[in-house]
């Protein structure tokens, strides 16, 4: 991700978000712009929020897609590939921002992963309302769930089988590894 030369409060982000051809995250008063994804990972995106909307939820949970900028506690504006929000979302910035995700999934591609393991999941656990993050990988069958305990520790289960099946506690729900990459055909490294 690129930084802006220029450091600039939040208001004048969002007014530069408003304005902006592409999205944008802000932290510290830096922008980064956000870089489109491949195909498998559009195609994966599309698929689980497909899966989390079809599936009616007990607690009145509802899919947002990477439209929906997400504001966390410690500064970060960003926008997930998935967020799921149950009960009534809370909102600002002219209901452009949800503040109350319960699950938050990112589709890794390879110039992300790193981030999305790292600094922006540090970041994303300042979320009080978070209880599931799931990074899904593009490149492979994988995906990575962390878990929030009632002791505010993070769990890591790794699921990698087709039929694995993913709890999801926050919204009384699963995914299964088989329906998350249903019809996805991994590319073949280049050998050359």
């Amino acid at each position: 991700m690129q930084s802006a030369a220029q450091r600039m409060t939040r208001e004048e982000y969002l007014a530069f978000e408003e304005t902006s051809e592409i999205k944008h995250e802000f932290f510290n008063g830096e922008i980064f712009a956000m870089t489109g994804g491949t195909f498998e990972h559009s195609a994966i995106a599309v698929q689980i929020a497909s899966l989390l909307n079809a599936r009616p939820s007990t607690k009145g949970c509802r899919p947002m897609n990477s439209d929906m900028r997400v504001r966390t506690p410690s500064g970060l504006d960003t926008y997930p590939d998935i967020s799921v929000y149950c009960g009534e979302p809370h909102l600002t910035d002219n209901r452009l921002t949800l503040l109350n995700p319960v699950l938050i999934i990112e589709v890794l591609s390879p110039k992300t992963s790193s981030y999305d393991r790292g600094d922006k999941f540090k970041l994303y656990r300042s979320i009080p309302t978070l209880t599931d993050y799931l990074l899904v990988d593009s490149q492979q069958m994988l995906v990575e769930h962390f878990r929030r305990t009632a002791d505010e520790e993070w769990i890591l289960h790794v699921y990698q089988q087709p039929e694995e099946t993913v709890p999801l506690g926050s919204i009384d729900g699963s995914l299964a590894l088989a329906d998350i990459y249903h019809g996805i055909q991994f590319a073949v490294p280049d050998q050359s």
